[in-house]
């Protein structure tokens, strides 16, 4: 069995009003749809965290596109010669 902390939130009345709804209506507990959104919010941070820092040692390294040839290639798309993607150089 996993181990579990008790935490404390405090809520706005209208949204533990819509919890308890949804809760009643899923057939879960509120904790458990506390506990399920917060498991998504976390990975989601940690995942577009993770992915910030990797971009950041790209630029460090130079491995970069310059916004104008970014552009260039985006404004070519819908046209009959579609521009390759630019590359890091």
């Amino acid at each position: 069995m996993a181990s579990s902390a008790t935490i404390t939130v405090r809520l706005p009345i209208e949204l533990k009003k819509r919890l308890d709804h949804l809760a009643k209506a899923a057939d879960r507990s509120r904790s458990w749809l506390a506990t399920d959104a917060l498991r998504h919010y976390v990975e989601d941070q940690q995942w577009q965290l993770a992915e910030i820092e990797a971009g950041l040692r790209d630029a460090e390294a130079g491995r970069v596109v310059a916004h104008e040839e970014v552009e260039r290639w985006l404004k070519s798309w819908g046209r009959k010669r579609k521009l390759r993607p630019p590359s890091c150089k």
